[in-house]
C-alpha cells in the first residue's frame, strides 16, 4: 500500500510515522526545516507545495490514500480536489481516498464529515473533535475520560484511584462490578497492565472500564468518586477550540460558564454569540484575576489556548489555587503524559482525532472506530466481523489471541456480552478490543 501525507507538522509527522510501519509513505512539505525533521522517518520526503498539480501528478497514480494536514484549510482542500481531478482524468489509475484537515467553521460544523462532491472523502475538524471529547467528559464528572462505541451501546470510562480510596490494596476480583462491565486496562505510571483477577489496585492507578453506559453511571460509587454535576466552569482561551467548547457548554442552561480571553476583539465577538457565558478580557496566568473570579470554587478549569506552555502554567495555577478538576489542551504529543504526571487531571490533544480517523481508513474493512489512549501506547478498536473473519465460530478459549490484547465487549443483536472462555463470536457482531499499540497488527489478522 502507498500513502501520501501533505504537511509534516505535528499531525502529519505522526500520521506518517504510523503509516510507515505498514506501507510506503511519501511526505510533501513546503518548509525546509520541517521537511528535514520528517527525514528521520522511514519515508520519502518531497519539498514543495502539496497542492501543486505537477507534484501530485507525479506521485498520486498508485496511492491508496492521500492525507492533507497542513495548517491551512484551503491548501488541504485544494490538494484533495486536485488529486481527485488528476485521477479521474486517467481512467486506469487507482481510486485514492482523500482526507483533509479543516478547522474553519465556515467549512465544517461536525468533527468528521464527507465532502465527496468537492473531492474530499473525509473532512476532519480536530478542534471540534477535541471540544466534543471534553464536553463528553464534563457530562461524566466522576470519569477523567470517556468514549462511546457500537452506536452508543457500549461506553469506555477511565477512572483515577485516589490515595484515600477504599479500593487501594484490593484485587480486581474483589470489585463488585455489574455483569455487563469489565476492567480492560490499568495505567500505572509508565506501565500499561492488561488486568487479571489477582492484580492489586494501587493508589493513583488509572483504570479503564468498558460496559453498558447505564451500568457505568453507577461505577462512581464503586470507585469512590461520587461528585455532583460540574456546573461552575472556567474556560481559559477562546480560540477555535475554546469557542467550539464554549458553544457546547453554553447549551446547558444549568452551567455557570466564565471565559477568560486575552484579545479584546475576540471577547466582543464571542459575547455576541454566547447567551449564557460571562466573558472576561484578561490573562489566564494573572493570579489576581483568578482570585477575583474565585477560582477555588470552580468545579472545572479548562485551559485550551493555542499555546501548550501557557496551558500548562494556567493549569498549575488553577490546581494550586484549589480548582477541583483541571483539563488542559496539549498539541505536542510528548506533553500529554507530562501534563498528567505533574497532577493535571486530563490532557487532551486535537491531533489524535485526525490520527485516529486516518488509521481507521488504512487498517482495512471492518474497523468502525479507533481511539488512542495513554499517549498512543494503547488503542481501543471496534470491529464488525464478517463471514471471512478468522475469529468467528470458535470459542475464545481456543483462539490464540495476542497476550497484550483483550476482547472487552461483544454486541450481538443489540445484546451486550462480556465474553468468557466459552463465548463464541459470530458474523456481524461488533467486537470492542483493547490492545497495546505493538499488538494491533496481530489483532487485525483475526478480523480481516
Amino acid at each position: 500500500m502507498k500513502a501520501i501525507v501533505i504537511g509534516a507538522g505535528e499531525v502529519g509527522y505522526h500520521i506518517a510515522k504510523f503509516l510507515s510501519a505498514t506501507q510506503d509513505v511519501i511526505v510533501v512539505e513546503k518548509d525546509e526545516e520541517v521537511a528535514r525533521r520528517a527525514d528521520e522517518l522511514d519515508v520519502q520526503v518531497l519539498e514543495g507545495n502539496g497542492a501543486n498539480a505537477d507534484i501530485l501528478a507525479s506521485i498520486v497514480h498508485d496511492a491508496d490514500i492521500l492525507v492533507a494536514v497542513t495548517g491551512i484549510d484551503e491548501v488541504n482542500i485544494v490538494a484533495c480536489m486536485t488529486a481527485k481531478l488528476i485521477i479521474r482524468s486517467h481512467p486506469g489509475w487507482k481510486e485514492t481516498k482523500t482526507i483533509a484537515r479543516v478547522s474553519n467553521p465556515d467549512y465544517i460544523d461536525v468533527p468528521v464529515t464527507s465532502r465527496s462532491q468537492v473531492g474530499v472523502d473525509i473532512m476532519i475538524c480536530p478542534e471540534l473533535a477535541l471540544a466534543s471529547e471534553v464536553a463528553e467528559v464534563l457530562s461524566s464528572p466522576s470519569a477523567i475520560d470517556t468514549e462511546l462505541f457500537a452506536g452508543g451501546k457500549v461506553q469506555m470510562m477511565e477512572f483515577a484511584i485516589r490515595p484515600d480510596s477504599k479500593l487501594v490494596g484490593k484485587q480486581i476480583q474483589d470489585l463488585k462490578l455489574d455483569d455487563c462491565c469489565i476492567v480492560s486496562a490499568i495505567f500505572r505510571k509508565q506501565e500499561i497492565v492488561i488486568p487479571h483477577g489477582n492484580d492489586v489496585i494501587n493508589a493513583n492507578d488509572h483504570m479503564v472500564v468498558v460496559g453498558k453506559p447505564r451500568a457505568l453511571e453507577e461505577l462512581s460509587r464503586v470507585f469512590g468518586n461520587v461528585e455532583p454535576h460540574r456546573n461552575r466552569i472556567l474556560l481559559i482561551g477562546c480560540g477555535i477550540v475554546g469557542f467550539y467548547l464554549a458553544k457546547l457548554i453554553d447549551k446547558d442552561e444549568s452551567a455557570d460558564l466564565k471565559i477568560i480571553e486575552y484579545k479584546k476583539s475576540r471577547c466582543i465577538e464571542v459575547a455576541e454569540t454566547l447567551a449564557n457565558a460571562l466573558i472576561l478580557n484578561g490573562d489566564g496566568t494573572d493570579v489576581n484575576l483568578l482570585r477575583e473570579e474565585n477560582i477555588e470554587d470552580m468545579d472545572v478549569v479548562l485551559a485550551v489556548t493555542d499555546n501548550d506552555e501557557k496551558n500548562l502554567l494556567c493549569s498549575l495555577l488553577a490546581k494550586q489555587m484549589g480548582a477541583k478538576k483541571v483539563i488542559a489542551r496539549a498539541d505536542r504529543p510528548d506533553y500529554v503524559p507530562l501534563f498528567e504526571m505533574i497532577g493535571i487531571d486530563m490532557a487532551v490533544s486535537p491531533r489524535e482525532a485526525t490520527v485516529n480517523e486516518v488509521l481507521k481508513l488504512t487498517m482495512g474493512t471492518g474497523i468502525e472506530k479507533l481511539t488512542m489512549l495513554e499517549g498512543e501506547k494503547a488503542e481501543i478498536i471496534e470491529y464488525t466481523t464478517s463471514r471471512y473473519s478468522k475469529i468467528i465460530g470458535k470459542s475464545l478459549e481456543k483462539v490464540k489471541f495476542p497476550k497484550d490484547a483483550i476482547i472487552t465487549t461483544v454486541v450481538h443483536n443489540d445484546e451486550i456480552i462480556i465474553p468468557r472462555g466459552d463465548s463464541v463470536i459470530r458474523e456481524g457482531d461488533r467486537v470492542i478490543v483493547f490492545a497495546l499499540s505493538s499488538s494491533v497488527s496481530a489483532v487485525e489478522k483475526f478480523f480481516k
